[in-house]
């Protein structure tokens, strides 16, 4: 049987209550005031699905209210199905897939697909690796930076978008949108992000060359001179990462405002970092991931 004939993703009633049982798995919680000792459900023929009053604040409000989803006109199981679909492809699934499968507004898969997005976005992370730990740093270049686009292109990557990925050996990623690849951008976010305790792996280039001040020790790889292993040495996992994350880029969403490039990479951390755990998990782990955070909807694509 397909996961998507499960009943919340057909059923407006079986929507909400799934998702009530992971946003509140010990019962409703008021988003207006916190209070979750008297909460009722309203009921009526007219009454929306789902629709409870706190009996502290008196306010009326359903479980997408403080969420990603608060406002969204889109029924909430063809929601679920676009949480879903975009959590279980390695390399996402673009708007129009989403516009065409779920049968909305192109506009309105676009803004959901963000609204999603935001919510596998994770912040406030400790630092990676540790004792043991091999992290590895590299960046790649992708894309036109938007003050570029106009230009004539020269040669170099100075024209392109700059994304800078931590990956953890057997462990998690984390990706940044950078200005610069310059030491003074770099060296910050790998202090605050990678423990003191932790081996890096790096290439030649020359941000990382004081690196081994930093950690308890620092290896590269000289891929000028086409080294690409030595033992154990070797930045193999990160490039692993950049391939699907280029493969969905360029093959899936092919464009992406720059502004946007923050989300698209939070979307891929999540899918690699959730990468051991079955379709229908990872979605749920997006979905907790929906609290407390909210998306509206400018013209222009403005978010």
């Amino acid at each position: 049987m397909s996961v998507l004939s499960k009943e919340y993703f057909h059923n407006e009633a079986a929507a909400f209550a799934f998702l009530e049982s992971v946003m509140w798995p010990e019962g409703p919680v008021c988003p207006h005031c916190g209070n979750f000792d008297k909460v009722y459900a309203l009921e009526g023929k007219t009454t929306r699905v789902a629709l409870k009053k706190c009996g502290a604040c008196r306010k009326q409000f359903t479980v997408k209210v403080g969420t990603v989803f608060e406002s969204a006109h889109i029924p909430l199981h063809k929601m679920l199905q676009a949480v879903y679909l975009l959590t279980s492809s390695k390399k996402g699934i673009s708007a129009h897939q989403l516009h065409r499968t779920l049968e909305i507004t192109y506009k309105s898969a676009w803004f959901l697909a963000h609204r999603i997005r935001e919510a596998m976005r994770t912040t406030g992370l400790p630092p990676m690796g540790g004792l043991g730990a091999v992290v590895e740093v590299d960046e790649t270049y992708i894309g036109v930076k938007d003050s570029h686009r106009n230009r004539k292109i020269t040669r170099g990557p100075s024209h392109k978008r700059i994304v800078l990925t931590l990956v953890e050996r057997g462990g998690k990623s984390r990706s940044f949108h950078v200005d610069d690849a310059t030491l003074k951008t770099v060296t910050p976010i790998v202090r605050q992000n990678i423990a003191r305790e932790t081996a890096l792996m790096t290439d030649e280039a020359g941000q990382y060359i004081h690196m081994h001040e930093m950690f308890v020790s620092h290896e590269t790889v000289n891929h000028s001179e086409e080294e690409y292993v030595r033992g154990n040495v070797h930045t193999n996992t990160i490039e692993g990462f950049f391939s699907i994350f280029k493969r969905g880029m360029k093959g899936v969403y092919q464009h992406c405002g720059e502004k946007h490039l923050h989300r698209y990479l939070a979307e891929f951390d999540f899918r690699y970092n959730e990468r051991r755990v079955e379709d229908t998990q990872r979605a749920q782990i997006a979905l907790t991931g929906a609290r407390g955070k909210r998306l509206t909807y400018r013209p222009m694509g403005k978010i």
